[in-house]
This record gives C-alpha cells, sequence and structure tokens, in this order.
C-alpha cells in the first residue's frame, strides 16, 4: 500500500485516460475515499470507448483459461454495476446471437459452443427459422441454419456509461481535468511518482498515477521509462441512423457485426473489412462497404443511411492480454491497459482501485501483471 498522503490524508491519485476502464478506476477510487483527478486529452467516453463495438462477453474468450474467468467476472460485475448506479440507457442485457455463412466455420463454432458449455456458460443452439420466430425477425438467416445465443451477454453504450460513472465519481470529491494531454510524470528521489504534468502547465502532486490512456498508453508509459509493447490492430465502426431500429441485440453474422445503439442509431463493425485499412480505402468506403454487408444480413438496414464513421486504434498489449495493476520498478505506477475493455472495465476498474487503496494483489489478475513484459 502506497504511503504517501495529502494534507487532506487521503492518497492523491491522477487516472490518466477517462474511457470506460479509466472511469471505472477513477470512480472506485473515488467512492473509497481516494483523491482522484481524471485527466483526459479530449472528453470523457469520446475515444476509443465511443468507437467500439461495445459487446458484453466471455464466449470470444476462450484462448486461456483465466482470461475467459476474467470476463466471466466482468459480465457479473456488470450486473453489480447496473445495480449500483442505476441501469438507465447504457445497459442493454438482450443477448448475443452468432452464426456462419459456412459449414465449416459453423463447425467451428458449435465447437465453441460445446466448450463453452462445459464450462459453465449458458449457450443455446437455435435454428435461423426460431430466431427469427423468437427473437430477431428481420433477419435474413436460412431456416436451417444453427444460430448459437448467449443469453447472458450484453452491450453497452459505452460513452452514456462513462458520463455516469464520472459524474458518480465527482459526486464523491473527484476532479476532472479534460482537454489537456499529460506532458510529463515527475518521479522522486526513492524512485516513486510524485508529479503529473499537463499540457496546459499546470501541475499536481500526487502519490499514484494510473495508466488508463487506451491507445496512448505506450507514451504515457514512457514518462516513466517503462517500455509497454503495444500491437497495432486499428478498427473502423460505422453508425447508420434509421426511422425505426429493426434489430433488438448484438449479433456476429457472416461478414459482418450489427447492435442497436440507441437513439435511431445501429452500429457497424467486420473484421474483415478492417483488413482493408491499411490498403488506402478511404474511411468513407469502408463505411459503405460495412453497410452493405449489414444490409445482406438485415434488408431493412438498407433504408438506413450512415451519420458517422471512424477508424480507432484498439488498446491491445503485445500479447493480446490486459495489462493490469502496480509496476514495481515504478513505485505508484499502475496500468490499466487492455482489450476488452468494455467487457472487463467494471472489474478491471474494482480490482485495481482495491490493489491501489491496500496494496493486495488479487490472484484474478496473476496473468495479466504488467511486470511480464520486463522492467
Amino acid at each position: 500500500m502506497l504511503s504517501g498522503r495529502h494534507s487532506s490524508g487521503s492518497l492523491r491519485v491522477a487516472v490518466v485516460g477517462v474511457g470506460v476502464l479509466g472511469a471505472c478506476v477513477g470512480w472506485n477510487l473515488a467512492r473509497h475515499g481516494a483523491d482522484v483527478v481524471l485527466v483526459d486529452a479530449g472528453q470523457p467516453g469520446e475515444g476509443v470507448t465511443n468507437w467500439s463495438f461495445s459487446w458484453v462477453n466471455a464466449s470470444n474468450k476462450t484462448r486461456l483459461r483465466s482470461y475467459f474467468d476474467l470476463n466471466v467476472a466482468g459480465m457479473a460485475a456488470y450486473r453489480e454495476l447496473a445495480e449500483a448506479v442505476g441501469p438507465g440507457s447504457w445497459w442493454h442485457p438482450t443477448g448475443h446471437l452468432r452464426w456462419a455463412g459456412d459449414p465449416t466455420t459453423e463447425a467451428r463454432f458449435l465447437e465453441t459452443a460445446e466448450l463453452l458449455a462445459a464450462w459453465g456458460y449458458r449457450v443455446e443452439v437455435r435454428t435461423g427459422a426460431e430466431v427469427r420466430r423468437d427473437l430477431e425477425p428481420a433477419l435474413a438467416v436460412p431456416d436451417s441454419a444453427s444460430v448459437l445465443f448467449y443469453p447472458d451477454e450484453a452491450w453497452v453504450h459505452g460513452r452514456q456509461l462513462v458520463g455516469r460513472l464520472v459524474e458518480r465519481a465527482v459526486e464523491s470529491g473527484a476532479e476532472g481535468r479534460f482537454g489537456t494531454a499529460v506532458r510529463d510524470i515527475g518521479i522522486g528521489g526513492d524512485g516513486g511518482v510524485r508529479t503529473v504534468t499537463l499540457a496546459d502547465g499546470s501541475r499536481l502532486d500526487v502519490d499514484a498515477v494510473v495508466n488508463a490512456a487506451g491507445p496512448g498508453a505506450s507514451r504515457v508509459a514512457g514518462l516513466v521509462a517503462r517500455q509497454l509493447p503495444m500491437r497495432r490492430e486499428p478498427g473502423v465502426v460505422a453508425r447508420i441512423g434509421c426511422a425505426e431500429v429493426p434489430v433488438h441485440r448484438a449479433m456476429h453474422a457472416p461478414h459482418v457485426e450489427i447492435r442497436p445503439d440507441g437513439d435511431g442509431s445501429v452500429v457497424l463493425h467486420s473484421r474483415e473489412i478492417d483488413a482493408l485499412i491499411d490498403t488506402g480505402v478511404e474511411t468513407a468506403e469502408l463505411a459503405r462497404l460495412l453497410h452493405e454487408s449489414a444490409r445482406r444480413v438485415v434488408p431493412d438496414l438498407g433504408e438506413c443511411r450512415i451519420t458517422q464513421a471512424r477508424v480507432a486504434e484498439r488498446p491491445i498489449p503485445a500479447d493480446g492480454f490486459p495489462s493490469v495493476g502496480a509496476v514495481p520498478s515504478v513505485p505508484g505506477y499502475y496500468e490499466a491497459v487492455s482489450h476488452s475493455g468494455i467487457t472487463l472495465g467494471p472489474v478491471l476498474g474494482w480490482l485495481l482501485a482495491s490493489e491501489i487503496l491496500t496494496g493486495r494483489r488479487d490472484e484474478t489478475l496473476a496473468d495479466f501483471r504488467p511486470e511480464r513484459f520486463g522492467p
């Protein structure tokens, strides 16, 4: 546990980056008595959080059992979070659909479903006809297709969630410094974090810094002479506006991912179209290709119009797994950097805040500690 305290007697922590991870860490720290400063170069929730597919799940996280378990814990933490801050329009626990467009992929999906069921994860196998009858009447899915339905999964409106968490953190005494980046992190004689200097010239005296800067996390790590290797994996997301949204839940269809986004909007994404980003194709054309793929799955989406599109960098550490917790070589410096930040935000926010306040390292994070990347 950190021993430094300011005159107020509380631990002062600067949380750098106020997307879903930073907001979850900051809210948990503030409500348990820390003196929190939330710092973001932009506005809360408007970075990569706002340009995520925002799908809360563990069904796509089977590469490592401990990572699957962490995501299951993330799903449970969302249910607790909705009780704590109120569900509102950010929380949509409507389940998730996935189906394939060819027999080989379908067999792989069914094999994964069997594994998940063996791990105690709820999954139902339905036919396309049953899905249209019971869940999504607007889908153009073959009657005999095997469709996986994951009833415990959800989607969230990331920007609204971050706004709610920042509001609650401020009610608990947190301060916001938005629209200004971190320029420097000062280190004391003992090698620990002491100050944070912002681009506007102001300086914060702090006991700890949480690096939750998403795609900018490697730069922030460099301010304490740490190398945080990150994977470059850009993704394009498009929003289309609809007079009436024809889908009710997140889904992975062949070639495209589709989910409602509230307020007459639908979000589209595709790994296949992401592969075109570095070929020189303009963002507007990528969005058009997404829309074209989506209307094959949901013909009613042909009546919708593209309203926004952006290519965003995903915050993915080099091995694909989160980097969360203290960095022992720099006392007072912590990381909260992860792809799947939407699913993991509530659980990582709680675990990291607890570690900062008590010094206890939870075994849930054993495989995801920052020190695995070296000093």
